[in-house]
């Protein structure tokens, strides 16, 4: 029995590395159309990012704005499905910078994504927007998406270039996303606790540090926490959640009817509460 429990272990050990690498590789989703098909004019940038990488992104420039909206995909996301909720911003005025993390779309490929990885590339690239258009940086808010929220939120938490956050679809705990991604393949419960422990170890960082939940905690710019009540992959309860950990009236919560967790369209219904939100941030 002893014998039999060992070998178990011994497998199973073995079987979470494979198991992670090939269940959380993020799927790469390149752009096919550009902001010039909405009407845009746009430049094409390559952003430098960590380990000698570079960053494929989109900056649609606004004549003599120094408000600059760096937007944020979500996992599997890019750039160009991000457009249809930076429009409005940019015709109010804003510049914007979108671009793709590590991994997705146009940009470089790298070993891992996570949401710290996110939370690198976003830095590098608000860096970038100060180092080479300083005019336009005066004040930089961050949207991000799912793992781009959580992303956002963590660098807010340490980033103090960061002045404003909308947090589309954020989920509170990377414990829980992961619990239930596995859900389905009924796993023991030591299984999960060790596929937990190698996705830490793996990213460097503890999920305790790296949750929404514990990262509004340490934010001091405006918040706008935003996800829809009928999201089906990261409930609306999450973004309750942040909001209930998170301290004083600089985070604000938006429930969207209808909204489930890609339901940009129903987002852009309430564009005029997120530009508001950043006028008065």
């Amino acid at each position: 029995m002893l014998t039999t429990l060992s070998l178990f272990a011994v497998l199973a050990a073995a079987a979470i590395p494979a198991g992670v690498h090939l269940g959380f590789r993020a799927p790469r989703l390149r752009e096919t159309g550009t902001p010039a098909d909405a009407g845009l004019d746009f430049e094409a940038v390559r952003i430098p990012t960590v380990r000698r990488r570079s960053l494929f992104g989109w900056l649609l420039a606004a004549a003599d704005s120094t408000r600059t909206l760096v937007v944020l995909h979500g996992w599997g996301g890019n750039a160009e499905l991000m457009l249809p909720l930076a429009i409005p911003f940019r015709q109010a005025g804003f510049n914007v910078l979108l671009f793709d993390a590590r991994n997705h779309g146009g940009s470089d490929a790298d070993t891992f994504s996570s949401l710290p990885r996110f939370a690198e590339d976003l830095g590098m690239a608000i860096a970038w927007l100060k180092r080479h258009h300083p005019g336009r940086a005066d004040c930089v808010a961050v949207l991000g998406h799912s793992v781009g929220a959580g992303a956002a939120l963590f660098e807010a938490s340490r980033n103090p270039d960061i002045a404003a956050v909308i947090s589309v679809a954020a989920f509170a705990h990377p414990a829980r996303v992961t619990e239930a991604s596995v859900r389905h393949l009924h796993l023991p419960a030591p299984i999960v606790f060790g596929i937990i422990r190698y996705v830490e170890w793996l990213i460097g960082h503890r999920f305790d540090t790296i949750a929404p939940m514990n990262t509004i905690t340490r934010i001091t710019c405006p918040v706008l926490l935003v996800h829809g009540r009928a999201d089906r992959v990261v409930p609306v309860e999450d973004a309750r959640l942040i909001h209930a950990r998170s301290s004083g009236t600089h985070v604000r919560l938006l429930e969207i009817d209808g909204a489930d967790h890609d339901s940009v369209d129903r987002i852009e219904d309430h564009v005029g509460a997120l530009l508001g939100f950043l006028e008065h941030s």
